[in-house]
């Protein structure tokens, strides 16, 4: 494991109240940039050079804007590239293959991303809230509950941050183009829905508009809140849908996955398979294995039945236990036992490659330990 530099913090930023961050250009598509250059008295082009630095070099330094006015480069970098993320610490491992960010908010809030390099993809895993409220005892992020949503350009910069990285060739081995973004960070991105669709928009918009990334490769993971997954299927998107299921029968996902008491698994499931079908998209089943909790043969006989014949995929994850949890990973024996019985079934089965567990690499949980290090200790007598 190789840890880079630490960046020191305010100590006071913990006790500030939660509050969204300043207006950034990629809150806004191209006319309201240009609406926003033009308050501020410059030229309405202005505002496609300074997107195009920003979404298309990946530039957000002005002294590097050179084809802005050199007395004005600084005033409008400031007011369309406010700081949004501050890095707290930044590790990585897999020999520099997986890297994973926490960022200080303006409001002292704390996020997570992660960075993971293939040989032929690189794929950013982003936050879409400060904390959880999902509540899902088995996760770092759920245990700590929700502090606030991000704002859309907090989603974004998160991703174009971590695409600056790739394209420094910082990630040996992969290419220097980012390829895939999975909203499997912090948060539930369904609960700050209309953000999340707008960071979608901005992400597979061509530059300088936004990102310029395939549709086909974001991820959109969901503990399974039922009219927004439906509502996300109206939005003319070919997004993945990633259901997190993690228990096949109401009993004990009503324990594992909280807002199953709201929507039960057949509810979900049903509108998981009308956006299949109303977008031709596949859907990915998310599965963590936990010992002696959810792994038992006779439950993956139940998740094959209920998948049998659907266009989904089930992704088994290897759990990755939290500091003091109760919770552990399935033994491996296990897990091979119910990948064996869901293919038996005709269900598409993989196992998670189980990048970055030197580094806190769980949602969740480098948030979760920089709270640890920085609590305030009490003076004793």
């Amino acid at each position: 494991m190789t840890s880079l530099p630490l960046i020191p913090v305010d100590p006071d930023a913990r006790g500030r109240r939660p509050a969204m961050p300043p207006r950034h250009l990629a809150d806004l598509d191209l006319p309201g940039r240009r609406a926003l250059v033009t308050e501020l008295g410059e030229p309405g082009f202005r505002a496609k050079q300074v997107s195009n630095h920003y979404f298309g070099r990946l530039v957000r330094d002005p002294a590097q804007m050179t084809d802005l006015p050199a007395a004005t480069r600084e005033r409008l970098a400031g007011s369309l590239l406010p700081t949004l993320l501050t890095p707290v610490r930044e590790l990585a491992c897999d020999d520099g293959a997986t890297r994973k960010a926490l960022w200080r908010l303006h409001d002292g809030s704390l996020v997570e991303s992660v960075l993971m390099g293939y040989p032929d993809r690189v794929t950013v895993c982003i936050s879409s809230q400060a904390g959880c409220g999902m509540a899902c005892p088995f996760c770092a992020t759920g245990q700590a509950g929700l502090t606030r949503n991000l704002s859309t350009a907090e989603i974004v910069d998160q991703a174009v941050y971590l695409a600056g990285v790739a394209a420094s060739g910082a990630v040996a081995g992969s290419p220097p183009r980012l390829s895939h973004v999975v909203f499997m960070g912090m948060g539930e991105p369904l609960a700050n829905y209309s953000r999340v669709v707008a960071a979608i928009r901005r992400l597979v918009a061509p530059a300088p508009e936004g990102l310029g990334l395939s549709q086909r490769h974001i991820t959109v993971s969901t503990v399974g809140l039922v009219p927004a997954i439906r509502r996300l299927a109206s939005e003319d998107l070919s997004v993945t849908l990633a259901l997190s299921l993690h228990a096949p029968d109401d009993e004990l996902r009503d324990e594992l996955v909280p807002v199953n008491q709201r929507w039960k698994v057949s509810e979900v499931l049903d509108a998981a398979w009308d956006y299949a079908a109303t977008t031709g998209r596949r859907v990915s089943i998310e599965y963590a294995m936990i010992k002696d909790v959810n792994d038992q043969p006779w439950r993956a006989d139940l998740l094959g039945r209920l998948l049998a014949g659907k266009l989904a995929h089930v992704n088994l994850i290897p759990l990755n236990p939290t500091p003091g949890s109760r919770w552990d990973a399935s033994p491996k024996p296990v897990e091979r036992e119910f990948v064996r019985r869901l293919r038996d079934a005709g269900v598409s089965t993989t196992v998670r490659d189980t990048r970055g567990r030197e580094i806190d690499g769980a949602c969740g949980q480098l948030a979760a330990a920089e709270d640890r290090d920085t609590e305030p200790r009490t003076a004793t007598a």
